[in-house]
């Protein structure tokens, strides 16, 4: 392997046609990407083990193992690369095996249809300015933070010392109006910067936390420190003004709920005294839930969100229309928003199929009585679509990564509430 820069991204090809390797090759070294080029599959895990790239293009269609062998078995060692599926195969099978290689917990970054042209390369490999990891409710990592390239073993107790030296950050994704462009609020996200390892995918440590009993205090730490912060934001003048950039409407904040916590009727009375103690309404916060929260007892789900939309909290179901069940849990269940996945927010522009899964579900969502919100929303094209057909709120790159709370007010004079989204509504 040839001597590269330590400080350049990383492109790892695979691909059993040595002269469309050699070109994606040429073209991400050209956009100023180290890079390397494969045949092999057993060199190439290999490589994918000691080269640690940021980005990976796989092709579909390969001898022995195939593509979609291949990215099991980098779910399997849960690679943290962004994933670019080549193919000369037609686009439902590109689609299908994106939605594979995301439910696997892959992070795909885009399918690239044979023959392409280098702008289209060019525009997927710049498309990422840092590597994002698919971590369900907890998707999303700030630009402002560099994964690292290990995979740390990490145990109880290094979750338990994080906690107690505030290691885990809570940052805030903005969701914005669709129709005009009016902030809605926040969606608060768990973000774990190591002192040695750096940068912990949420997926990671929150699986951590709910093995070992921990979960309930991460939720409390975050739901304190998060609700804080958001009092404090909604007291600002340009906040409360009738004329600001919210429009006058009441922001809310979302906040995610472990499967393990439906029944937790303490953390729920905690997280209530909170809101009280900060002149926060119930109307302001959204228990954002999983399909499968929903499910982990039905009983008790359909009890504790019951109360909780007596009291007038908000309840979202998210990553809807990826799950057996969905229909039933919104159906069954008193929410009152359904997220649309992002596994076809993220494919709207490419696929047909995937449009209409959006459409169909921000339909339901409006004959229902429901908000409907697209997440994973990072292009202009989308937006546009979403918005033309109803859609209620909009959440995603296009508008802003996953952002500490001291980054908020800057976000928000120099992107342009004013700006940003007025021309998005132009």
């Amino acid at each position: 392997m040839n001597e590269t820069s330590s400080s350049a991204n990383r492109l790892l090809i695979l691909d059993d046609d040595p002269m469309i390797g050699q070109t994606i090759r040429r073209i991400a070294k050209m956009a100023g990407w180290d890079a390397e080029f494969t045949t092999e599959a057993e060199l190439f895990f290999i490589q994918v083990e000691n080269w640690c790239p940021d980005m990976i293009a796989i092709d579909l269609i390969m001898p022995g193992q195939d593509g979609v062998q291949v990215m099991t078995q980098l779910a399997k060692r849960d690679c943290r690369a962004g994933i670019i599926i080549t193919s000369g195969m037609g686009g439902r099978v590109l689609d299908a095996a994106g939605r594979s290689a995301t439910e696997h917990g892959l992070n795909i970054i885009g399918v690239l249809p044979k023959p392409f042209s280098p702008a289209q390369l060019r525009n997927l490999l710049t498309s990422e300015t840092s590597v994002e990891t698919n971590a369900g409710n907890t998707a999303g990592i700030s630009a402002g933070i560099v994964q690292n390239r290990s995979n740390p073993s990490l145990n109880p107790a290094d979750l338990q010392q994080a906690l107690a030296q505030e290691q885990i950050q809570a940052f805030y994704q903005p969701k914005i109006n669709c129709c005009n462009g009016s902030l809605s609020g926040f969606e608060a996200l768990a973000r774990w910067q190591h002192p040695t390892f750096g940068f912990i995918a949420p997926d990671h440590f929150i699986m951590l936390a709910e093995s070992h009993q921990l979960i309930e205090k991460l939720t409390i730490q975050m739901a304190k420190t998060s609700l804080t912060w958001f009092s404090a934001f909604c007291q600002k003048p340009e906040i409360r003004s009738p004329s600001g950039i919210n429009q006058g409407q009441l922001l809310k904040l979302s906040l995610n709920i472990s499967a393990l916590s439906i029944g937790d009727i303490a953390l729920f009375e905690q997280i209530e005294s909170y809101c009280q103690d900060l002149n926060i309404l119930p109307e302001q916060i959204i228990f954002e839930l999983t399909e499968t929260s929903a499910m982990e007892d039905p009983t008790a789900s359909l009890d504790t969100l019951t109360r909780l939309r007596m009291k007038g909290f908000q309840l979202s179901l998210d990553d809807f229309g990826t799950g057996f069940s969905s229909m039933l849990q919104l159906v069954r269940l008193p929410f009152t928003e359904i997220k649309v996945d992002k596994s076809f927010v993220l494919t709207a522009r490419q696929s047909q199929e995937s449009r209409t899964v959006v459409k169909s579900i921000i339909d339901l969502g409006h004959s229902l009585g429901l908000a409907t919100t697209a997440e994973g929303i990072e292009d202009q094209e989308t937006f546009i679509y979403l918005r033309e057909n109803g859609c209620d709120l909009a959440q995603g790159y296009l508008i802003a990564h996953p952002m500490p709370a001291n980054d908020v007010d800057n976000w928000i004079k120099h992107t342009g509430i004013d700006g940003l989204f007025r021309e998005k509504n132009a």
